[in-house]
């Protein structure tokens, strides 16, 4: 996974080791959450060996952090799951300094007034 320019002269090597290829992988799906990927797919995204992500994905689903079907992955939909998940918080972390913390009021100012047609009312 690369990184920017600001992270790499401001971050000690500790904590850039830190983030193993299971963190780098989940890490990923987490940011891509609305979608799933191939193996090679995500191997080529986060600059890492094929073998090593399939290895972390194998792992990560051992842990159901992830969700495989066919050959896609997908990080799994169970908040609380990945919340427990140590690795996750250090990743998050990673993102929130990158990225800047996501706002919740932003999101919703642009959200839209009613929900997506394929989302059922339970009303």
């Amino acid at each position: 996974m690369s990184i920017d320019r600001d992270t790499f002269e401001n971050t000690s090597e500790d904590e850039l080791a830190d983030l193993s290829v299971p963190d780098q992988v989940l890490g990923f799906l987490v940011a891509n959450e609305e979608r799933a990927f191939k193996a090679h797919e995500i191997a080529s995204q986060i600059g890492v060996d094929e073998g090593a992500v399939s290895t972390a994905l194998s792992r990560l689903k051992g842990r159901d952090l992830v969700e495989h079907k066919a050959t896609y992955w997908a990080v799994t939909d169970d908040a609380e799951r990945l919340e427990g998940y140590s690795g996750y918080e250090r990743v998050t972390a990673l993102f929130n300094e990158q990225f800047g913390e996501e706002d919740k009021e932003a999101w919703r100012e642009h959200a839209p007034a009613e929900p997506h047609p394929s989302v059922e009312d339970d009303q």
